[in-house]
């Protein structure tokens, strides 16, 4: 447990200095990646866990399967919250030159939402998720919808109930890549709903 409360403590410091982080997307991407991906990757190799351990791995498919179903419940969401003001005055989060420019930063939004994934549903969800599911739900969700403040208002309810659902589909699944997959698409049709909408 105490190689737990150690990862916990350092990847809630990594969250303070991460936090808005990055005066483009292209620093954005880099800075969640270090900071998200790499460093409590290192961390929790000197304390012990292996990658497999903290949801780097395909998983099983029923995470998928869930993943598929809940993008598909959650268009007719997006595709209403698209066609609202503060959404469309803050998404896509870029700007953008062409089609080939937006594509290009959607990917890099992929590499941001890897990182976010990565980091609440794998590295801080796994490993006190073994011991106390619901606890390491929670410690995971907290933090994840507090970054979340500064974005429409609406954003904020909508990401705690998403990291609840993420988190359970994960622990099913053995792997934070459904959430990933979901979370990433589910991005790149919003701001396109926002982009055309606009």
């Amino acid at each position: 447990m105490k190689r737990i409360i150690t990862l916990y403590a350092f990847a809630g410091f990594l969250i303070l200095i991460n936090y808005r982080l990055g005066r483009n997307i292209y620093e954005w991407a880099f800075y969640d990646v270090l900071f998200y991906v790499v460093i409590p990757l290192i961390a929790a190799y000197l304390l012990g866990f292996k990658p497999n351990e903290l949801g780097f791995k395909i998983g099983k498919r029923d995470g998928y399967i869930w993943a598929l179903a809940l993008f598909l419940l959650s268009l007719p969401i997006s595709v209403y919250a698209s066609q609202l003001e503060n959404f469309k005055a803050y998404y896509p989060i870029f700007a953008y030159s062409s089609w080939e420019d937006f594509l290009l930063k959607e990917l890099l939004i992929g590499v941001i939402m890897f990182a976010h994934e990565a980091f609440y549903r794998g590295i801080i969800l796994f490993p006190l998720a073994r011991k106390n599911e619901l606890a390491a739900i929670i410690a995971q969700n907290i933090p994840y919808t507090l970054v979340h403040i500064g974005k429409p208002p609406l954003e904020i309810p909508y990401s705690f109930i998403a990291g609840i659902v993420f988190a359970k589909m994960d622990l099913k699944s053995e792997s934070f890549l459904p959430s990933f997959l979901l979370h990433w698409i589910g991005a790149v049709v919003f701001d396109i709903l926002c982009t055309i909408g606009a």
